[in-house]
């Protein structure tokens, strides 16, 4: 069996704090938001390539290579990837 390494890319990256609400949205876009965002519920709903996600507190919103968005809970992002700059 063929083993693979996973290409080193760089992304765009925000954490959703519930502090951060609108900084988020306007990160995602509002094209990429679907109807179940929901500021007093503490979540953030984004359309991705699979179809609808919440993004709760604590998860980060990645921006992916072709441009999508997708959430990721903390601890796999902490373990997938690095600072690289502020």
């Amino acid at each position: 069996m063929a083993k693979y390494r996973k290409k080193p890319v760089v992304v765009e990256a925000i954490q959703f704090t519930g502090d951060n609400f609108q900084e988020c949205c306007d990160f995602v876009g509002e094209e990429n938001l679907n109807d179940g965002t929901s500021k007093d519920e503490g979540y953030i709903g984004i359309i991705t390539l699979e179809g609808d996600h919440a993004t709760r507190r604590g998860d980060y919103i990645i921006k992916g290579v072709q441009g999508e968005f997708y959430p990721c809970k903390p601890d796999i992002f902490e373990q997938t990837y690095e600072l690289v700059e502020e």
